[in-house]
């Protein structure tokens, strides 16, 4: 099943040309279905495609009494509120889309989900959302925790206690994790949506390395709410701004799709499907997770990162993991078994500033956990990173 997230600045348009691609993909005959979290102004959409509105608070409330008889099973002395009276936390928005897009694609009636998370921040703080929760859930509940009270419960039948009911809620979010590749661009396509105005190409530049660190990639970019044909001195200096921008954006990611701003705002789908909004069709982008390859005495891992200058990158090494920090956006990437065995000796970035730009991470073996004889077997081998960061 094919992800298509649809994102841009405020007012571009995101969330209007998402409901076109909707729409466009039902008229064609596909299963389609509209994830959004900001209410639909389009009136007969509901009829062709399956609108799915996700307001944070009704999510909560329902998740809440999924799982509370687990958690006051769990917590016998803590007196668990009602949902009625649960106060939402920062980024329960954010996983509300994310267990609301798990659900729809488990189900086999699906063929593609149109995601319209809004903004682009927010867009990318859902792509990095997966991630930053199983790096919380591998600190709060890593493996050796879990052996534990595993034993545990297999010794104290009937008792469940609190380490086991917080790992049974680790467990299910692990399952909904399971569901959902957001960072695949295989299965999740990013079409961005901009304004035709000066800020465009430096918003392509911040969103292309943001979602490089996240693993994915700029799909297709629209450039929408363009002049119409016109006269007149006005309207030839706004035309004449507008298509500066369009080039500086086309200079930077090659094709761009332009659509005309329309005199009012689309009513129904026959207004949507006559403003040509809906994003473009693009080749599924295999997902090409980073190898590390052998050079002199060190191992290279490359980590692109489109768009990136020097000095706007943080490279760390924290146990077995690598925190890259660009566009203000980080990950932890999980690294394989071979660089795990290894110390980072420093970073470059090549062809910065550009599409192409690449964070190439250098590592050399640490001689405490790498004998020289297996040092030896490892200049042949190089297993794929787990982590990605492609």
């Amino acid at each position: 099943m094919q992800v298509l997230l649809v994102t841009g600045p405020g007012g571009a348009g995101s969330s209007t040309v998402a409901a076109a691609t909707a729409a466009r993909l039902a008229e064609a005959g596909s299963r389609c279905v509209l994830l959004t979290g900001q209410p639909v102004g389009i009136a007969d959409l509901a009829d062709r495609v399956t609108v799915d509105v996700v307001s944070p608070q009704p999510a909560l409330e329902e998740l809440w009494d999924r799982h509370a008889g687990q958690l006051a099973d769990a917590l016998p002395l803590l007196t668990v509120p009602p949902a009625s009276s649960v106060v939402p936390l920062p980024g329960v928005a954010e996983f509300a889309l994310l267990a609301a897009l798990a659900g729809h694609l488990r189900d086999r009636d699906t063929d593609v989900v149109v995601l319209d998370p809004g903004p682009t921040a927010t867009a990318t703080a859902l792509l990095g959302l997966p991630g930053a929760l199983r790096w919380w859930l591998a600190q709060a509940a890593p493996t050796r925790l879990r052996v534990l009270a595993t034993l545990r419960a297999a010794a104290t039948p009937g008792r469940a206690g609190v380490t086991a009911g917080l790992l049974a809620g680790a467990a299910a979010t692990e399952e909904l994790l399971d569901a959902v590749a957001l960072a695949d661009p295989a299965r999740t396509a990013v079409h961005l949506v901009l304004r035709p105005d000066a800020a465009a190409a430096e918003h392509v530049r911040n969103a292309a390395t943001a979602l490089g660190v996240h693993g994915q990639r700029i799909a297709s970019v629209t450039v929408s709410r363009l002049l119409p044909g016109g006269s007149g001195e006005w309207w030839q200096q706004r035309a004449a701004a507008q298509e500066q921008a369009v080039h500086s954006v086309r200079a930077l990611l090659g094709p761009v799709r332009e659509v005309a701003e329309a005199a009012v705002p689309p009513a129904g789908v026959a207004d949507l499907l006559a403003l040509g909004a809906a994003v473009p069709e693009t080749a599924v982008q295999p997902l090409t997770r980073a190898v590390p390859r052998r050079v002199g005495g060190e191992w290279l891992l490359d980590v692109p990162l489109p768009f990136t200058r020097r000095g706007e990158v943080e490279l760390t090494r924290w146990a077995d993991d690598l925190v890259v920090t660009a566009g203000g956006v980080r990950r932890s990437l999980a690294l394989d078994a071979l660089l795990r065995r290894c110390t980072v000796s420093g970073g470059a970035l090549t062809d910065p500033g550009t599409a192409r730009a690449v964070l190439e991470v250098r590592f050399v073996p640490d001689p405490d956990q790498w004998p020289a004889g297996l040092l030896a077997v490892g200049a042949t081998a190089g297993a794929p990173a787990e982590g990605g960061g492609a």
